[in-house]
């Protein structure tokens, strides 16, 4: 498969894990909607949802990265080749960007009923229910530290052992987001927060964006990914890992 039929998959994908998961922040914050106040369990099981659907859908063409922590672990790990991770990092921002701007099309009439900004660019991308820079910083590394390892450890286990099938990635992002998700909201995917947010900027170019909190969830993910890579390069020989 060609790095740029790869790429697609990537834009594709991340583009449709946006659409679903900020479209059930909408769904449920937003003013007018129908499901408003459903709360955060509807939240972490569609978020959940939000990325299996996308890794059935495009999990054997590109790898189902759609993050660029998880591009950048695997690169770490020796699993993804390093000259293919730049062209993936762009397509999963620029997919988050569209996913971004698809959801505001299909919520404008929820958005033009909600004048609070701050739920708004919430729909978008995240932020903290503390605001403290080191803690947020240090939870959004742990969060996305769970995420990686866990993967780079699901792909070195026998058939059956961990997970079964694709039910293993929304286990995954489900136990995340309702065992730590909230502090920060558990971006734990740079082009998860980066790309909304940049969509934010462009339909609501004149809300506060909240750039002074968004290079943490841009930062620190990778910071986390890098970390259980390395973690897993520890432990490769020692526990024979592939």
């Amino acid at each position: 498969m060609s790095l740029w039929v790869r790429a697609l998959s990537e834009f594709l994908g991340t583009a449709m894990l946006i659409l679903l998961g900020d479209g059930v922040v909408a769904n449920v914050t937003l003013n007018k909607s129908g499901m408003k106040g459903a709360g955060s369990i509807q939240i972490t099981i569609a978020w959940g949802l939000a990325v299996l659907m996308p890794v059935i859908c495009f999990g054997a063409v590109g790898g189902a990265h759609f993050n660029p922590a998880v591009s950048i672990g695997l690169a770490v790990a020796g699993k993804f080749a390093w000259g293919d991770v730049p062209l993936y990092i762009v397509a999963q921002v620029l997919g988050g960007i569209l996913g971004g701007l698809i959801v505001y099309l299909f919520f404008k009439d929820q958005f033009d009923a909600t004048e609070d900004p701050g739920t708004k660019l919430g729909v978008f991308s995240t932020g903290p229910s503390v605001k403290h820079t080191a803690v947020n910083f240090f939870c959004e590394v742990v969060g996305t530290f769970v995420l990686v390892f866990v993967i780079l450890m699901n792909r070195n286990a026998e058939a059956g052992a961990v997970g079964v099938g694709n039910l293993f990635v929304f286990g995954l992002i489900v136990s995340i987001g309702m065992s730590l998700g909230g502090t920060t909201g558990y971006a734990i995917n740079s082009a998860r927060d980066a790309g909304p947010r940049i969509a934010h900027m462009i339909v609501l170019p004149k809300d506060d964006h909240n750039w002074s909190y968004g290079w943490i969830p841009v930062v620190a993910p990778i910071c986390g990914g890098i970390l259980a890579a390395l973690l897993w390069l520890v432990l490769k020989t020692p526990m024979q890992l592939g």
